[in-house]
């Protein structure tokens, strides 16, 4: 998405906290790098969602992998470079 992304993890290590402020600060430093600009790209904070019930993350995963299909970016799912799940 051009202004957010969708994850659907199991942390094995760590805080979700600090799983975010690692993929905040290296995504910004690589884009920062490759357009040569600098500062700040995201918004403080995130939003989550927990996923509790072993039988929500097919409903879970469906929606994440049909979000561009929604957003207009593609005509079919599999168009979308990052669509692939096991969940389809």
């Amino acid at each position: 998405m051009p202004d957010h992304f969708h994850w659907l993890i199991q942390l094995h290590q760590g805080t979700l906290g600090q799983l975010m402020c690692r993929v905040k600060s290296r995504s910004s430093k690589s884009i920062n790098e490759r357009t040569a600009t600098q500062g700040r790209l995201w918004q403080r904070g995130y939003h989550d969602r927990a996923v509790r019930r072993e039988e929500h993350i097919k409903v879970a995963a469906r929606y994440i992998v049909m979000n561009p299909l929604r957003a207009g970016l593609v005509k079919k799912v599999g168009d979308y470079p990052l669509w692939d799940a096991i969940w389809l």
